[in-house]
């Protein structure tokens, strides 16, 4: 594993340890994540100090944490030759952050849209952590030296900042290319997957209503219902991509097939287009079973052992602080701190 020198291909990717993962982040995010480990030198973090932005009950917290960490693992995360790890562990991550706190600029946060959403009307009562979260993520990054951080839309701007922010100390302290200015992977067309209740509304784990997401953990029976139940229209599914607009909820289902079949769309409905949905359910079911079945067993083997799962945390971090801790102690030297 490469240490405090400049590489060419270093990820590094954080996911927030809320528990109870869905197809949506397994078809948005960690079916990616397992992909990229073949050409990228992967750094993977459950971002559990970013979770406390907003208050987490501790025993959530802790158990969220593992199960995403098992979620990871069951989709093919290899932690012997990448690193998997939460953020807390490695406190490099915090003191970076307060460094890019002195570096930022409040205009520059002031117009982060997430912030906006995340504390809405009532933005006076929300978490300064709430605010400065921009920055921790920087210092994800930057901690690393990461080359690259696959995004998706709700993260660009968030990246954008961590650029003018690793360009800003760079200038300040005369130093060009001491961080770099970490490049978007953009990995093609997004799987945005939507609730199985409402196809105008992104599949969420804080929905009250079980049934409008596929949880990873779901066994064979609760999928196949889901499937069965998801909200649909009368009209049979069409043979082109573009008998889907104004049919939100056939578009959401036909998206979830073509992305677990690793197909496109068009191709999709050369397949099952003319069928009814009573008819292209069962397949769709028999596909989303094949695939997310052995991950769910896997995930609940992995729950079974959670001093393993949180041996491999303790390792991953013990790796990754052997990278972010010369990078820290270069930063402390640039700005003057006496060490």
């Amino acid at each position: 594993m490469t240490t405090a020198t400049n590489v060419e291909n270093r990820i590094f990717s954080g996911i927030q340890p809320t528990g109870n993962l869905t197809l949506g982040n397994y078809l948005g995010a960690i079916r990616n994540w397992a992909a990229l480990q073949d050409d990228f030198e992967c750094i993977y973090c459950l971002v559990d100090m970013h979770a406390i932005t907003i208050f987490q009950d501790p025993k959530e917290l802790s158990r969220n944490t593992r199960e995403v960490a098992a979620g990871l693992l069951a989709c093919g995360i290899d932690p012997k030759k990448h690193i998997l790890f939460n953020q807390s562990q490695n406190q490099d991550h915090a003191e970076l952050a307060w460094v890019f706190n002195c570096v930022a600029r409040m205009g520059w946060l002031s117009r982060m849209t997430q912030f906006k959403e995340k504390a809405g009307k009532n933005r006076e009562n929300a978490s300064t952590g709430l605010f400065v979260y921009p920055n921790l993520m920087a210092a994800d990054i930057l901690a690393y030296k990461a080359t690259h951080v696959p995004v998706g839309e709700d993260q660009k701007q968030h990246l954008e900042l961590a650029r003018d922010i690793a360009a800003k100390f760079n200038n300040d302290w005369e130093k060009p290319d001491f961080f770099p200015l970490t490049e978007p992977l953009i990995l093609g067309a997004a799987t945005r997957v939507m609730s199985l209740r409402d196809g105008t509304k992104k599949m969420s784990k804080s929905d009250p209503s079980d049934m409008s997401r596929i949880n990873m953990t779901d066994g064979p029976d609760a999928i196949a219902q889901k499937i069965r139940k998801a909200k649909t229209d009368p009209d049979a599914l069409p043979s082109e991509k573009a008998g889907l607009e104004g049919r939100p909820e056939a578009q959401n289902l036909v998206n979830i097939y073509a992305a677990l079949r690793g197909m496109e769309v068009d191709a999709a409905l050369e397949e099952v287009g003319g069928k009814q949905f009573s008819e292209f359910k069962p397949i769709l079911s028999d596909v989303a079973v094949s695939v997310l079945g052995p991950i769910g067993e896997e995930m609940q083997r992995l729950l079974q052992d959670v001093a393993e799962i949180d041996r491999i945390l303790c390792e991953g971090a013990e790796r990754a602080r052997a990278i972010t801790n010369p990078i820290l102690r270069e930063v402390r030297e640039i700005i003057g701190f006496i060490q």
